[in-house]
């Protein structure tokens, strides 16, 4: 298995850096499990503008978080990346995207299981070369079945307020699954971490792993 190239690829799409004022945005959606953590991990990303999180791929118009995770709106959780295509491109995303998910997981993502938050490529046609070449090399270098499907573009539905941005916020929560008056920002790390995100795609992905300190 060559690493080589998306260490290259890490290394040039440094994280953290400074973005310049874009002329034009493009978008891409992707829906890889939780959305607070394809949120958090590409918000970090040389050249994106933003990244949303919300819904797509299902048959209710504006649906509510508590619509989605309870079943029957066909929605999965995803993102929505604003980027300037001028400092990176829909490909090295979508690569991004692969080796920062679980690809051969059907049935959701880590500890969080059901329709939600399987994974997928929500693709137009201007993208979808991009990302069938991205899956393409994803599946020849890990070796294993990709079961990540890329979809046609849909509509995306952005969620509340509550859930954007979760993994940088002060707002302490009254009560949650990790704790009494934890902070979001806080509470985020403690669910990642008992999920088993990072641990899992660090076994699969190794070195590749683009998000995993």
């Amino acid at each position: 298995m060559t690493r080589r190239p998306l260490l290259a690829l890490a290394a040039a799409l440094a994280l953290g850096a400074p973005l310049a004022h874009a002329q034009s945005t493009e978008t891409i959606t992707v829906a890889g499990g939780c959305f607070w953590c394809v949120e958090a991990d590409f918000e970090g990303v040389d050249g994106v503008i933003e990244a949303v999180s919300g819904f797509a791929g299902g048959t209710t118009d504006n649906p509510t978080y508590e619509e989605v995770t309870g079943g029957g709106t066909g929605h999965y959780e995803a993102v929505e990346i604003t980027y300037d295509p001028a400092r990176v491109e829909a490909r090295q995303l979508y690569d991004l995207f692969f080796r920062s998910i679980d690809p051969t997981d059907a049935g959701g993502q880590f500890c969080d299981r059901g329709p939600s938050y399987r994974t997928a490529i929500f693709a137009d046609a201007g993208d979808r070369e991009a990302a069938e070449a991205a899956r393409q090399a994803a599946q020849a270098e890990l070796g294993q079945e990709i079961v990540t499907p890329i979809l046609d573009d849909a509509p995306f539905y952005p969620a509340d307020a509550y859930h954007q941005d979760y993994y940088k916020s002060n707002e302490r929560l009254a009560v949650s699954s990790v704790g009494i008056f934890v902070p979001k920002s806080e509470a985020y790390k403690r669910y990642r971490s008992g999920c088993g995100r990072d641990a899992r795609i660090v076994e699969l992905w190794g070195a590749e792993a683009p998000f995993v300190n």
